[in-house]
């Protein structure tokens, strides 16, 4: 199922995976925003983020308590293998 992520999601996957890594430097909305030198605080980035979901680097994937970033296909495949 597809949703927006809420500000309490993408905390779950940042204290995973770091926030830098939810980031998708390479978007247009990235360039657009003018983000590249700046410097944010994690919850700044965080609040950008669920503000600003083009910035995300998609997709973000919860199997129960397990969490993925990006094309994972990998780890996808182990989940559905247990």
């Amino acid at each position: 199922m597809e949703k927006p992520a809420s500000l309490g999601e993408l905390r779950r996957f940042a204290q995973k995976f770091g926030v830098m890594l939810l980031v998708d430097k390479d978007s247009k909305r990235f360039a657009e925003l003018g983000l590249r030198y700046a410097q944010l605080s994690d919850d700044r980035w965080l609040q950008k983020l669920s503000e600003e979901p083009l910035l995300l680097r998609i997709p973000l994937v919860r199997n129960a308590n397990q969490l993925a970033v990006g094309a994972d296909e990998g780890t996808w495949k182990a989940w559905t293998q247990r």
